[in-house]
């Protein structure tokens, strides 16, 4: 239910231009034992897989219906072109990409599918970011989403990992460097370490790479990145990779005080001229993809955290990039819940149905602490 009464503002400080487009909903993951694609035989209800067109819908619906609609545009997205990938991408591995589509499809790694129709359900993501990224650097708005799937930030610049095949905001961020940024920063709020985008840029001085993400370490060839606090970037890049694992619970109060301990001073430091956002509702508190107790409050004092670094630092420029978010409803609320902070409304617009998540975060502030320390020999961070 509304909880405000406040008019649209048509300025531009109140407005996200939404980038979309329903060519993305042809992505079929199929059904199984969780991701595994799998019929044991003796299930009569398989799952669904976790990354479905479902909760694109209700992301969908809630944006187009809720109460935040009257602070939205709405613009379509486009396919990329093959020669776009390329910036991102080695050529091999996307002709790898390429045939797999040709031939029908097949499973890259774990719970990962390329379907018939997956193939141009990820280049519309990807060319969706683009757009969005050169909507905001031609000057037509300041703020944007993309409301894109498959998602993308654990696609390495040579293999596709946890459901992601093409690296919808590394591409965006690599544009955004083309076309005459001096530097990005990326902060990726998913469940899971931005890996993807992390190693795509491991070696840049030019892009800031900050993730906070549960503890979860590596899982297999796929993603042999483990997201320590150890993997801080190499040769020009060392010490603009950031990694702020945090532990099962991590609840509100622990990921607010890690984005003003941590993520802000780096911000400062680095004084970016562009700010990505990767969001992922995978950190919320009833995900079944992850351990941590996020709620809308806490998405919320993100997104107000996120927007004001952008003010500061690159002009209000904020791209917003989706990623995770499994709980069908519960991630659409918190979605809502994060654009609701980045336009920085005085009252939320929407209730939690949750409402009350109890978490104890002492736990949580000790190893943001201990982060902290180590952390400040980092270039990045020294003098901070």
């Amino acid at each position: 239910m509304s909880t405000a009464t406040e008019a649209p503002c048509s300025s531009e400080d109140r407005r996200i231009h939404v980038f979309w487009h329903e060519g993305m909903l042809q992505h079929d993951t199929g059904k199984g034992v969780f991701d595994s694609g799998i019929d044991p035989g003796f299930l009569d209800v398989l799952d669904k897989h976790p990354e479905n067109s479902d909760r694109i819908k209700n992301m969908l619906s809630i944006l187009k219906r809720g109460p935040i609609s009257p602070f939205l545009s709405w613009h379509s997205g486009r396919p990329a072109l093959i020669n776009e990938l390329y910036s991102f991408h080695t050529r091999e591995y996307i002709n790898e990409l390429i045939e797999a589509d040709r031939c029908g499809g097949r499973e890259f790694c774990s719970g990962t599918f390329l379907n018939p129709g997956s193939w141009h359900a990820s280049l519309l993501a990807a060319g969706t970011a683009l757009a969005a990224m050169k909507h905001i650097l031609d000057g037509s708005g300041k703020i944007a989403y993309t409301l894109v799937r498959p998602p993308g930030h654990h696609a390495q610049p040579t293999q596709a990992d946890g459901y992601c095949f093409l690296n919808n905001a590394g591409l965006a961020v690599q544009f955004a460097l083309d076309t005459g940024c001096r530097k990005v920063v990326v902060v990726d709020i998913d469940v899971h370490y931005g890996n993807g985008t992390a190693e795509g840029f491991y070696r840049s001085n030019k892009v800031l790479t900050v993730s906070l993400h549960m503890n979860h370490g590596s899982w297999g060839s796929s993603h042999p990145q483990s997201g320590s606090v150890e993997e801080v970037g190499e040769e020009e890049g060392f010490g603009y990779n950031l990694n702020i694992p945090l532990p099962n619970g991590t609840g509100d109060k622990g990921y607010k005080y890690a984005m003003t301990k941590i993520v802000a001073p780096a911000v400062q430091k680095f004084e970016p001229d562009m700010v990505v956002l990767v969001v992922g509702q995978d950190s919320s508190a009833f995900d079944p993809n992850g351990r941590q107790c996020l709620t809308m409050e806490g998405y919320r004092e993100i997104g107000k955290i996120t927007r004001s670094l952008a003010d500061k630092h690159s002009d209000g420029r904020l791209l917003i990039v989706q990623e995770g978010g499994y709980h069908v409803t519960y991630s659409a609320y918190c979605l809502h819940a994060t654009l609701e902070g980045v336009l920085n409304l005085p009252h939320p617009l929407l209730t939690d149905p949750i409402a009350y998540y109890p978490e104890q975060e002492s736990y949580s502030i000790q190893v943001i602490d201990s982060i902290e320390q180590y952390q400040k020999d980092v270039p990045i961070l020294k003098g901070i």
